[in-house]
């Protein structure tokens, strides 16, 4: 298989962004106290999922940020004031409309991903939830920026946001079929 240019470089920087994505969550992983994060002492599968709810409160901010965005947009554009049902959407808007449906469906990822986990995960092993979060956070806001730029631009970030979601499910389906 042959990869143009424009391809090798979404390739290295959403290997960068994996390679990103394991350097965190092994190193917070095996540094980060759960303490810090609130998650100490023995927890009942209400309070692991609790915790993880608590977490994923950003990354519905977020969502509820991008909602935003597009609402504002629409608000002070005459152009996109009616609705998509009535108009194309301008190109300032069309960004943060795609932008809002990525970020709709990462997070309903992320927030799956957390809840699973946080059926089979055990003391320490809850750091990688918020460890996660930042991911996703750090993701959307790489995603946000290069979206407008380039596919090039929005690799790091779909990838760091991916990768977390990826690793959540095959943990998740590994401790499962491993009967934990």
């Amino acid at each position: 298989m042959i990869f143009d240019q424009e391809q090798k470089s979404i390739i290295r920087q959403s290997a960068l962004a994996i390679f990103l994505c394991a350097g965190i969550l092994g190193g917070g992983y095996l540094w980060l106290a759960s303490d810090l994060v609130g998650a100490s002492g023995p927890m009942t599968l209400a309070d692991r999922l609790a915790f993880a709810l608590k977490w994923d409160l950003l990354i519905l901010i977020w969502l509820a940020g991008s909602v935003r965005a597009v609402s504002q947009k629409r608000f002070w554009s005459p152009a996109d004031r009616h609705g998509s049902a009535y108009s194309e959407a301008s190109p300032a808007l069309a960004v943060r409309r795609a932008n809002l449906q990525n970020t709709l469906e990462q997070t309903v990822l992320a927030v799956g991903a957390h809840l699973i986990l946080a059926t089979v995960l055990k003391d320490n092993e809850l750091v990688l939830i918020p460890l996660m979060v930042l991911l996703f956070l750090i993701g959307r806001a790489a995603f946000a920026i290069g979206y407008a730029a380039s596919p090039i631009a929005r690799a790091f970030g779909m990838a760091m946001t991916g990768a977390s979601a990826v690793f959540a499910y095959v943990l998740a389906a590994s401790l499962i079929l491993t009967g934990r």
